[in-house]
């Protein structure tokens, strides 16, 4: 696991780079805000519940939560799984709303 900072993450999107992006948050903090992650609760990952992403096992994968904490777990977990490239997101949603508010 590697970490990834919001603004690498950010320009990276802009670009239109193809990104393997898990939001490992509850499904209301999803609800209330996100930036297009696929959802998939750290719950279920603890619980090896992650068909969908079977097949990212090769490819880099960036998870992010709210603050960062959740998704390094998430990442942890994913590298014990076999995930060879697990970046977390630096600061998680926290910090994207941070730099966007201070962009415009």
């Amino acid at each position: 696991m590697q970490n990834i900072s919001v603004e690498e993450l950010k320009m990276r999107m802009d670009a239109g780079e193809k990104i393997n992006l898990i939001d490992v948050r509850e499904p209301h903090e999803y609800a209330e805000f996100n930036i297009g992650g696929t959802l998939i609760p750290l719950g279920r990952i603890q619980t090896m519940q992650i068909d969908e992403i079977e097949d990212l096992k090769d490819e880099e994968v960036i998870v992010h939560c709210r603050s960062g904490q959740r998704s390094m777990m998430a990442c942890m977990f994913l590298d014990t799984l076999g995930f060879k490239d697990t970046k977390n997101l630096a600061g998680g949603m926290l910090a994207w709303q941070e730099m966007t508010a201070s962009q415009k």
